[in-house]
């Protein structure tokens, strides 16, 4: 059997990608935060022109699923309407911006993107992350071009896969990202339209001095838990999907939405943790301990369904355990090691071990899960 295809780019709004659902459309709110009208806009529009599912994405970005092809130039106009539309389908690609959900940078944002016109074409994976809050989050987030938090209090500019990184101040660094962006593209960074800066870095590529520098990042923060933060409540989403009507309810209570690459949302200055339905706000709830795709059959890729399975054997994984279940050996959900992974073959689930989705192990019907994961014979 073939393996799963590697499609090698992410969908967009003015560029979809088909799935087992529909059109998979992908919307990137500026600066990863939302209006309550735009979100109550988006949850109308993905309830009238696709199935009214939403998932949170790992860059923090939202997708609309189902959306039926010939509704897709209706829901294009209404995204425009509510600002969340880029000029053409260039600018789209190229405002690939993760932001810190706890820093205020949406001026560094908002000039990232005015000086990313001047980019050069970029692979689609390609992104930059501003991590310039007081603490450093997206460590384990994806970002070819760093802005964050340094050691020494200040900003840097580092090429992800690199250890340390130049220092600059916020005016100057959307004009230096663009250049060591630059940079990546003529040190042959992308090869048949992909490529990833820490490949490139891993090398032996090592930008110019001035976009180089010896100063290390600051000490990266793991994922917060959902609850109450000083910036305002925060709360998660199970396998980061949420109804539009979840949607529509966190919009009703009038605080912005800053999306998290964690699959949580943030109600920016909400002093309370809302009571919505489909929302998780306790720590110690077992869903937060698995991650799924979406499996079968709403990905095309997937060999079996996954979030059912995940759900139930969620109580099964301890308390600062991580279980992914993943519908093929792409392991989109979770591209990086698990203590405990299940990936569909088609013959049953390969139970892997302190390893990735693609990599081996035994395999077994989905009925044995439940007592290999509890230790029953």
């Amino acid at each position: 059997m073939s393996g799963p295809v590697i499609q090698g780019w992410c969908p967009g709004a003015l560029r979809p990608m088909p799935s087992g659902d529909g059109l998979v459309v992908r919307v990137r709110p500026h600066a990863g935060r939302l209006s309550p009208a735009q979100a109550a806009g988006i949850a109308a529009a993905a309830a009238a022109c696709g199935n009214g599912l939403i998932d949170l994405s790992a860059r923090g970005n939202l997708q609309l699923r189902g959306v039926r092809p010939e509704r897709h130039a209706t829901l294009i106009a209404d995204l425009s309407a509510l600002g969340l539309i880029d000029r053409d389908l260039a600018g789209e690609s190229r405002r690939n911006i993760t932001v810190a959900p706890f820093a205020s940078a949406d001026a560094l944002a908002a000039a990232l993107a005015d000086a990313l016109t001047a980019a050069p074409a970029l692979p689609a994976k390609f992104g930059f992350a501003l991590d310039t809050g007081a603490e450093r989050w997206l460590d384990g987030v994806p970002g070819d071009i760093r802005v964050e938090r340094g050691a020494t209090g200040g900003l840097i500019l580092r090429a992800d896969g690199r250890a340390t990184g130049r220092a600059v101040h916020a005016k100057e660094a959307p004009a230096l990202a663009v250049e060591l962006a630059h940079w990546f593209i003529a040190a042959g960074g992308m090869q048949d339209g992909r490529g990833r800066m820490a490949a490139l870095i891993a090398r032996g590529a090592v930008p110019p001095a001035h976009l180089s520098g010896d100063e290390p990042p600051a000490a990266a923060c793991p994922p917060p838990p959902p609850g109450l933060r000083p910036e305002g409540a925060l709360v998660a989403l199970a396998f980061g999907q949420m109804q539009a009507e979840t949607l529509s309810a966190l919009a009703a209570t009038g605080h912005d939405l800053r999306l998290t690459p964690w699959r949580m949302v943030l109600l920016d200055g909400a002093t309370a943790l809302p009571a919505i339905p489909g929302t998780l706000t306790d720590p110690a709830d077992p869903l937060l301990r698995v991650i799924a795709c979406t499996g079968a059959p709403g990905c095309p890729q997937a060999l079996a369904p996954t979030r059912a399975l995940a759900r139930a054997l969620a109580p099964s994984v301890p308390p600062g355990g991580l279980l992914h279940v993943s519908g093929c050996a792409k392991g989109c959900a979770h591209p990086a090691a698990a203590p405990l992974t299940l990936t569909a073959t088609g013959t049953g689930f390969a139970l892997i071990r302190d390893g990735r989705a693609s990599d081996p192990g035994p395999v077994y019907p989905a009925a044995a899960l439940p007592d290999l994961l509890t230790g029953s014979p």
